[in-house]
């Protein structure tokens, strides 16, 4: 279910913050409409110092992403909360470091044409063609390509959900 939730940083707002906060107020918008139910909320940052990248939307934006991640780490940030039937809420942050190699105008050119950029945090999807790009990766990969699934395992079974269940014996 999507949440309508206003998603623009607030002024000096850090990205880990801004994280947390949103997948908080995702949960809480969710929950109210879900009832009884798990609800899993998460939301990614990505930032190179303390700048929060946007959303690539467009080849300009895109660019500028790729020129400040040229040569350096940033961080993915997703926060996460899960909300238990019973109202318990649960949050955790989960941080990957990436490291991109120099980008060439050649290499820069090539991707923003692929179009691969389009609506990716950072302007970058790790699991496509970027992924040449990346000459190291601390952390979750799992976080960077989407949500951190070892820590919503972990958050769910401690909530009491079943992750696993014994094979039924006929």
């Amino acid at each position: 279910m999507p949440a309508d939730v206003d998603e623009f940083p607030k002024s000096r707002e850090r990205a880990a913050d801004l994280a947390r906060r949103l997948s908080c107020a995702k949960a809480t918008y969710v929950a109210g409409q879900a009832g009884a139910a798990f609800v899993l909320a998460a939301d990614t940052v990505v930032a190179c110092g303390r700048r929060i990248l946007p959303k690539a939307e467009d080849e300009s934006t895109a660019r500028t992403c790729l020129d400040l991640l040229s040569g350096r780490r940033h961080r993915v940030i997703t926060g996460i909360a899960l909300r238990a039937p019973d109202g318990r809420l649960r949050q955790r942050q989960v941080t990957s470091i990436v490291t991109f190699k120099v980008l060439s105008e050649k290499e820069r050119a090539w991707y923003l044409a692929s179009g691969d950029w389009r609506g990716k945090a950072g302007g970058y999807a790790i699991q496509g063609l970027a992924a040449p790009f990346v000459r190291h990766l601390s952390g979750s990969y799992s976080n960077v390509v989407g949500l951190p699934l070892y820590d919503i395992a972990a958050m769910l079974g401690g909530l009491g959900y079943p992750l696993y269940r014994p094979a039924d014996r006929a």
